[in-house]
C-alpha cells in the first residue's frame, strides 16, 4: 500500500470509539513504513475559554493525556508520530485544514456508534461531516474492526469514475496479496448486461496487474446488496466511491455509502476524486 497511500491522517478524540481507528492507523503506517501524520480535534472558542476557563484548562489537560497514549501506542508500534492539536468550534472542520495542510491522501477514522437500522445516526454527525467535505479519501473504521486480511470488495457502477474506484481497489489488494471481488448494482433486468460487461474488463483489468479477481452483479438495493456481496465473498475491506455536495451548507454523503459504512462490521473505504471528475454515486 505503500505506492498508493504515502500521506496517512489519523484522526482521533481518543474515546472509546477511536480505539479502531487507533489500531487500523498504527497498523497500516507499520506495513508500509510510514510516519503518521495525527490530530486531535479540540473543542474551543473565545468565549468558551472566556467564560469556563476551568472547563477549558481541563480540556487541555485531557488532550494532553491522549496525546501520550498516543505516543506510547507508537512507541509500541516502532511508528514515527507527528501528533498536532487543533482548537476550533468545528471538530470535523479542524480534522478537514489539517487534512490540506499536510496534503494527506488518506483520513482514518472512527465509525460512532453501534451496528442498527438507523445508519445514519450510527455513523455520527462529526465523521459523516468529514467523509462528505475530505480533500481526500477517508478510512471509516468500526470500534472492533481489524486489518483486512482475507478479501478486498470493491463496489461500483459502469462509469469512468467506477474504473478509477476499481483500479485503486485493485492496488490495495496487490499491495496487501490479496483477492478482489468487483460488485456492481443495479436497480432492475434491463440494466444487467451493461454491468456485466464492465465487472468482466474491470476483472480482466485486475488480472493483468497480478491480482486474483472475480466479481459479479446483483439486482436490488444497492446497500442491501454491496453488504451481501461482501459477506458471501468473505471479503474484510469494502471500497466504493461517494459523491458530497458542497452546494448545500450541510454535509451530504451518497445514501448508499452512509448506510454501508453504518452497518458494515468492517473497514469501509470511501474514495474521492477532483471535483471536475463528479465521482458517481452508488
Amino acid at each position: 500500500m505503500a505506492e498508493l497511500f504515502t500521506r496517512l491522517l489519523l484522526a482521533t478524540e481518543g474515546s472509546e470509539f477511536d480505539t479502531g481507528a487507533e489500531k487500523m492507523a498504527f497498523a497500516l503506517a507499520q506495513r508500509c513504513q510510514l510516519p503518521l501524520a495525527t490530530v486531535v480535534p479540540l473543542v474551543s472558542n473565545p468565549e468558551y475559554e472566556s467564560l469556563a476557563p476551568q472547563l477549558a484548562a481541563r480540556a487541555e489537560q485531557e488532550a494532553a493525556l491522549k496525546i501520550a497514549k498516543l505516543r506510547d501506542q507508537a512507541n509500541a508500534a516502532h511508528v514515527a508520530i507527528e501528533l498536532r492539536v487543533r482548537r476550533g468550534e468545528e471538530p470535523y472542520l479542524e480534522i478537514i485544514e489539517e487534512a490540506r495542510a499536510i496534503n494527506s491522501e488518506m483520513i482514518v477514522i472512527r465509525r460512532r456508534g453501534k451496528r442498527g437500522l438507523l445508519a445514519n445516526l450510527l455513523v455520527g454527525e462529526m465523521v459523516s461531516k468529514v467523509v462528505a467535505h475530505a480533500p481526500c479519501h477517508v478510512l471509516i473504521v468500526p470500534r472492533e474492526a481489524a486489518m483486512w486480511s482475507k478479501r478486498v470488495l470493491v463496489a461500483a457502477d459502469p462509469t469512468e469514475d467506477g474504473r478509477s474506484i476499481v483500479a485503486i481497489a485493485a492496488g490495495v489488494a496487490a499491495q496487501c496479496g490479496l483477492p478482489l471481488h468487483v460488485v456492481s448494482v443495479v436497480t432492475a433486468e434491463g440494466l444487467r448486461a451493461q454491468a456485466q460487461s464492465f465487472v468482466t474488463q474491470l476483472i480482466e483489468m485486475a488480472q493483468h496487474t497480478g491480482v486474483m479477481a472475480q466479481g459479479e452483479v446483483r439486482i436490488g438495493k444497492p446497500f442491501t446488496e454491496i453488504l451481501a456481496a461482501r459477506e458471501a465473498s468473505d471479503s474484510d475491506l469494502i471500497v466504493m466511491g461517494s459523491r458530497s455536495d458542497h452546494r448545500i451548507g450541510r454535509a451530504h454523503v451518497g445514501g448508499v455509502a452512509q448506510k454501508v459504512m453504518g452497518l458494515s462490521e468492517h473497514p469501509v473505504m470511501v474514495l474521492h476524486f477532483q471535483p471536475q471528475k463528479g465521482i458517481h454515486t452508488l
